[in-house]
């Protein structure tokens, strides 16, 4: 079983020196939300993760969730351990006071998402699905709704789950068929299927909070027709005490190539009793506060599973002994020398830092703007950041998500055979993050959203929240002679980025296919230019303390861009290339030859 050790060092170099968490302390509320602070509650989320939940990783993977007459039970361990968590207060962190939350950043719970996702990815799943269903309650719900519900969830009493997905269509909602018909006490009778609905039965709590799109009779077709609903597993009186089975049953769990000690389930809704959240037939944009909440916290889980891969290699690379150095035996006391020492080994491992801490800063900088848009109390600065999130989110959905199966890939691969046998754990890496790329919107699907609706939102005012600050930064270093390994191969990607931007724009109008053909590709480009500029600040940090008590740290992280610069960042050359040969490549394929 692979080991992992919470990376605290480089998740506070994140907070204290690159995103300067004086951002974060001028926003109301958060003025005691000091360094020491975050450090000390990340070395305590790292330790109960390590100690608790990191044991079961490989057990809950073998054992896998049960289904019994209805009913889910999770793995051996995984109940004791979610009442432990919730008893430590781990699932308050974000939320607000008034419902038992401690009020904190969300860069703070992202942070958290991290460390869960390296442990446990499935564990992770139930509280994460708890957090954004409070998160749309908080926002579309009455008072008497929140309070009714909100402070069992944030407690941990109660989990939330969200059901959109249908047997017959999942990213096509406007085709959902699950009806929700009004009664004389205001509020609605629920019945029909959901699939694929992750944690929406399981034994960790007494309740599960479900939040499900259904249509009224007389809704108008497709997506304008859609409202969300709030529809609670049991019955829950005025003053919040449970009283019956509310109509909501399990039909199955999925067998599933991964996240075994995640429950994926068949809902079914037979004249369960709902409440509307937000305005009838504006279900969609309630039911995105939770979405993105959760593209988000998804994005983290690639992340998560990097890191977990890479610390796993990084080990296996030190201890394993085949052949010796192209250049001569650099352990010549031992039998051979560590594969450490091979080129190709050492390529891999790069790789996988560079990307997993690119990430890690991608994701800092986002939970930064989002805490920002929260919180501000200027509207224009808070609407900048808000478009920042907006324009980010799919990025950091598909991109980690993308990478991070990459990660856990290359790092099986440095196993050899090893890494294709279970004990090693390293093949679970692989299979759970293989999910990720899939659920909250596949990625092609994000794709679209980013090159569809971010870019050309507002006249394109989205895009200004993240070119303006690059384009300052390379003017600003464009006199530093010792900065110009980065800012040249930065400038040069940078530019690709903006004229296939402003290609896609004009093309697109006239033909909606080459924004499909080339949105993938355009995504991945566009991360890799935002990774690009993340990079040349952490080498700024880096060259200016890699001297001192860290050299180090501080020199890791300026070589790890120097790789990224070399090796990585000149995809950006090949992905314009695809992008700029248009779709007629792809779109006049003849149908019936496929």
């Amino acid at each position: 079983m692979p080991s992992y050790t919470t990376p605290l060092r480089d998740l506070c170099f994140v907070y204290r020196e690159l995103l300067d968490p004086e951002v974060i302390q001028a926003l109301p509320g958060y003025e005691e939300v000091t360094p020491d602070l975050v450090e000390a509650i990340l070395a305590e989320a790292g330790k109960f993760c390590e100690e608790q939940l990191l044991p079961l990783n490989r057990t809950g993977d073998e054992e896998g969730c049960r289904f019994e007459e209805g009913s889910v039970f999770t793995p051996k361990g995984f109940k004791e351990a979610f009442r432990a968590f919730t008893e430590a207060g781990w699932t308050t962190l974000h939320a607000a006071p008034e419902y038992g939350g401690q009020g904190l950043p969300k860069f703070l719970t992202m942070m958290l998402e991290e460390i869960l996702s390296s442990a446990n990815f499935s564990f992770g799943l139930y509280p994460g699905l708890t957090s954004g269903a409070c998160s749309a309650i908080n926002g579309y719900a009455s008072e008497e709704l929140k309070q009714r519900f909100l402070p069992k969830m944030v407690a941990g009493q109660w989990c939330g789950a969200m059901c959109l997905t249908e047997p017959h269509c999942g990213t096509d909602l406007g085709m959902l068929r699950t009806r929700a018909e009004p009664q004389a006490n205001g509020r609605y009778l629920l019945s029909g299927s959901k699939m694929f609905i992750t944690a929406g039965e399981h034994d960790l709590t007494e309740n599960i909070i479900h939040l499900v799109l259904a249509r009224t009779p007389d809704a108008p077709l497709g997506i304008r027709g859609i409202s969300l609903f709030l529809v609670p597993k049991i019955r829950v009186s005025d003053d919040g005490s449970l009283e019956r089975p509310n109509g909501v049953s399990c039909g199955s769990i999925e067998k599933k190539m991964g996240i075994h000690a995640s429950s994926t389930c068949v809902i079914n809704f037979d004249a369960a009793e709902g409440y509307l959240l937000g305005e009838l037939n504006r279900g969609m944009e309630a039911m995105f506060v939770m979405m993105n909440s959760e593209r988000l916290a998804v994005g983290i889980q690639g992340l998560g599973i990097g890191e977990a891969s890479y610390q796993g290699a990084v080990a296996y690379a030190r201890e394993r002994l085949q052949g010796r150095s192209l250049s001569g035996a650099k352990y010549p006391d031992k039998p051979a020398d560590p594969i450490l020492v091979h080129p190709d080994v050492r390529r891999m491992l790069l790789t996988m830092r560079a990307y997993t801490e690119g990430n890690r800063a991608l994701s800092g900088w986002v939970a930064r703007e989002l805490d920002r848009s929260l919180r501000h109390p200027d509207p224009r600065t808070k609407q900048d950041a808000a478009d920042f999130v907006a324009l980010m989110t799919p990025i950091v959905k598909a991109f980690m998500t993308d990478t991070g199966f990459e990660v856990a890939n290359i790092g099986m691969q440095v196993f050899g055979g090893h890494g294709y046998i279970r004990e090693n754990g390293m093949e679970q890496y692989v299979r759970d993050a293989r999910i990720a790329q899939i659920y909250e919107g596949t990625n092609g699907i994000q794709a679209l959203d980013l090159v569809g609706r971010k870019l050309p939102a507002h006249t394109g005012r989205c895009l200004r929240q993240f070119f303006h600050p690059v384009r300052a930064y390379l003017e600003e270093k464009e006199n530093d002679v010792s900065m110009h390994h980065y800012l040249m191969p930065l400038a040069k990607a940078f530019g690709r980025l903006q004229q296939a931007t402003a290609w896609l724009a004009q093309r697109s109008m006239a033909n909606p296919d080459e924004a499909g053909a080339a949105a993938c590709e355009y995504l991945r480009l566009f991360a890799l230019v935002a990774l690009g500029y993340l990079w040349m600040r952490m080498a700024d940090i880096g060259r200016s303390k890699r001297d001192g008590e860290e050299a180090l740290f501080y020199q890791a992280k300026v070589d790890t861009a120097r790789f990224y610069f070399e090796r990585i960042l000149p995809q950006t050359g090949a992905l314009f290339a695809s992008i700029m040969s248009g779709a007629d490549g792809m779109m006049k394929f003849n149908d019936e030859a496929f």
